[in-house]
């Protein structure tokens, strides 16, 4: 999702919104509260790759009639709780009836002139690098659908996404970043997207990947493995360019891990194996739960 950028005194104020609905986007085994969260996290982590401060989130809900009040209220208090978690609150919105479930969400950051972080500003001989760990989300999508005895802890990066909002300041404030945006449709589908951007490629290595522990515990090879970190959706982790002269800053930054580099070939995205062998990246990632097709 792209977010807005307006001019807001001396700073930025970016603004961002996000439609769910109930069939494609919350799967059945979601809690009330986790639909919430999820409402809520989808839209503070355009934020967060914005390098934005958040200021609030509107919401607006259209409930369907066979809703009962606790559970309504179980989504109220998941966007709250994902809100606060973020350091703001849920400052106003509009709720409704309708046939599906639907939770439109816009938040809103506020981010100094010089800490702003964009998509466009890659160069060649930039690191390529995420936060935390890849696949995760993918990993649990994979247990829920093929129902899979699996426990709380293993599907929350599926139901409950954090948003990276602290890290995404951090990385703001570093000045060491020069492209920035979310992985929640899938790491391969991310770096298509910022390659179109800056007119760039990406060489990435195998070995540097850092696979969440739950894709070898679903994958039934590394291939499999593999495919999982670079094409789930829904692990809203940052992928950042940042400058090599500039990299001291982030060194300590123990949430950050470099996976590859940008090369001055446009649209070109390629993985080093382990074996040294070098293949193409396809440009397909995530959809949604109700769409039979990737890209």
């Amino acid at each position: 999702m792209m977010t807005a950028v307006l001019e807001f005194g001396g700073e930025y104020l970016v603004v961002t919104t996000d439609m769910l609905h109930q069939k494609t986007d919350f799967p059945d085994t979601m809690t009330p509260w986790q639909i919430g969260w999820m409402a809520a996290a989808v839209n503070f982590s355009d934020i967060a790759a914005m390098g934005g401060q958040p200021l609030g989130l509107l919401a607006a809900v259209g409930y369907p009639q066979n809703m009962s009040l606790e559970d309504a209220g179980e989504i109220a208090r998941g966007m709250r709780d994902c809100a606060e978690f973020c350091g703001t609150s849920v400052i106003g919105g509009d709720v409704d009836s309708h046939e599906e479930l639907t939770v439109t969400g816009t938040a809103m950051g506020r981010v100094s002139k010089e800490e702003l972080l964009t998509r466009k500003g890659a160069k060649p001989g930039d690191l390529l690098c995420v936060t935390a760990t890849l696949g995760g989300a993918g990993a649990a999508l994979e247990a829920y659908l093929k129902n899979m005895n699996v426990d709380d802890d293993f599907m929350k990066p599926l139901l409950e996404p954090v948003p990276r909002i602290a890290e995404g300041r951090k990385l703001a404030k570093s000045g060491a970043v020069t492209s920035a945006m979310d992985t929640s449709d899938g790491l391969a589908l991310s770096l298509y997207d910022l390659a179109s951007v800056n007119k760039v490629g990406f060489v990435l290595k195998e070995e540097s990947l850092p696979i969440d522990k739950r894709v070898f515990e679903i994958a039934t090879s590394k291939k499999e493995a593999l495919e999982m970190a670079l094409y789930s959706g829904g692990d809203f982790e940052l992928l950042v360019t940042v400058s090599k002269d500039k990299f001291k800053a982030l060194q300590a930054e123990s949430y950050l891990t470099v996976v590859g580099e940008v090369v001055d070939i446009d649209g070109a995205i390629s993985l080093i194996g382990k074996d040294g062998a070098n293949f193409a990246i396809d440009r397909k990632g995530y959809l949604h739960m109700g769409t039979s097709d990737q890209i």
